[in-house]
């Protein structure tokens, strides 16, 4: 029999329309005028969020709290396959917490395929609401718009935690007899390297 009970798909349905309700919600909302942020690329060089958008209209940022945080680390992997479908309809960037020596060494030894950009030293975070304790920001992403005048919005943003839409493992760990249990994600798992140098302990 399968575990899929009528309860399960009833709130499997409640929750589709929901996800549908939000999604246009999300489109309605008024869009959030933001400045022309300062960020260094992944070699130092000064930067601004409108250089993010490599000529194109939309933009996605994922916030990153830097390597001190293997879940934000697990949000990152998870991207790599998800890069090649995302860079098709939007720009794309991850600006992570540490300077950019630092991301530059860790996304090459983590084999991160996309843009990254350091807001160390910068106000980008607080500006844009997700800021905290001055330097540090929240996990999450933001889907910004470029107008035709040249003027920036956010048009949307969302957290990245244990049970969202970002994340894979989080719903699929669901389906065990225990969920998740007690797990939590690692920068490396034994017999899993892949030869990437990404798996060295740390």
């Amino acid at each position: 029999m399968s575990p899929r009970t009528p309860e399960v798909v009833a709130l499997e349905e409640q929750i589709a329309t929901l996800k549908k309700a939000l999604s246009e919600a999300h489109r309605k909302s008024e869009p959030q005028i933001v400045a022309d942020l300062p960020l260094r690329d992944r070699h130092g060089a000064a930067i601004r969020l409108s250089d993010c958008f490599a000529g194109r209209d939309d933009l996605l940022v994922i916030h990153n709290m830097g390597q001190r945080c293997p879940y934000c680390t697990l949000w990152a992997d998870g991207l790599i396959g998800l890069w090649p479908h995302l860079n098709d309809r939007t720009a794309f960037v991850l600006v992570s917490e540490d300077e950019p020596e630092v991301l530059n060494a860790f996304a090459l030894a983590r084999g991160w395929p996309f843009p990254v950009a350091s807001m160390q030293g910068s106000d980008f975070a607080n500006a844009l609401g997700v800021g905290y304790e001055g330097t540090h920001q929240n996990p999450g992403v933001s889907a910004f718009h470029r107008r035709s005048d040249g003027t920036i919005v956010r048009t949307g943003h969302a957290e990245f935690g244990p049970g969202d839409d970002f994340c894979a493992v989080w719903p699929m760990f669901d389906l065990l007899q225990n969920g998740a249990g007690t797990w939590q994600p690692r920068y490396s798992y034994r017999g899993s390297c892949c030869g990437g140098g990404c798996c060295e302990p740390r």
